[in-house]
């Protein structure tokens, strides 16, 4: 059974009423993605939070009462989508306030094509969007440790100590994208093949 993206009981309250588009590794950028979450943890215990499984944000939304008409749009998105191709290049960070360690990942055509087409998807409705920038600068990523409980000297010892590239990057392509909502302090789940395979 796949594992939920998120564990965290104040996350999970915090993600209350929202939904997000992601995708799901679940090969050799899963694999890389679990090893390095693990030694954070050996690292730095309960000091901070974790992902409960990797994934690929490519977009938030806030439809609590509409969540039909977000799983109308996302379908609709999804069977014109072909497999996408990930490729992680470095483990990286986002700055404070975040303060978040991540893996960063190359922006390959059918990621980003994935991501503006979404964008225009999204643009012929009236939806609630969050966290969403411009395509030119999103970063496509992997959250791995969400460390803004940390002060300024650990963040930064952290964030320099993981940074590193990958001479071999992982690389997986993942043929379905997953809707996830947060309901009552709760992951719900719903599998989404690309290219019109319909939903499990």
């Amino acid at each position: 059974m796949a594992r939920d993206f998120m564990t965290d009981p104040g996350q999970l309250r915090d993600l209350e009423g929202q939904q997000y588009v992601v995708l799901r590794p679940t090969g050799a950028v899963m694999h890389e993605w679990d090893r390095s979450r693990d030694a954070a943890q050996r690292r730095l215990g309960g000091t901070v939070r974790y992902p409960g499984a990797a994934h690929v944000t490519l977009r938030g939304l806030y439809e609590p009462e509409r969540i039909d008409e977000v799983r109308a749009v996302v379908g609709e998105w999804a069977a014109q989508q072909q497999p996408i191709e990930i490729v992680t290049e470095a483990v990286d960070s986002f700055p404070a306030p975040w303060q978040i360690v991540i893996a960063r990942l190359a922006r390959t055509p059918s990621l980003v094509h994935a991501y503006a087409s979404l964008t225009d998807a999204l643009d012929l409705t009236d939806l609630r969007r969050i966290g969403e920038l411009p395509l030119d600068d999103w970063t496509f990523h992997l959250s791995t440790v969400y460390a803004k409980a940390l002060d300024a000297e650990d963040w930064a010892r952290l964030a320099s100590d993981t940074r590193h590239d990958y001479p071999t990057p992982p690389v997986e392509t993942v043929a379905e994208v997953e809707l996830v909502t947060y309901r009552d302090a709760t992951e719900h789940r719903e599998v989404i093949a690309l290219g019109g395979r319909g939903v499990s």
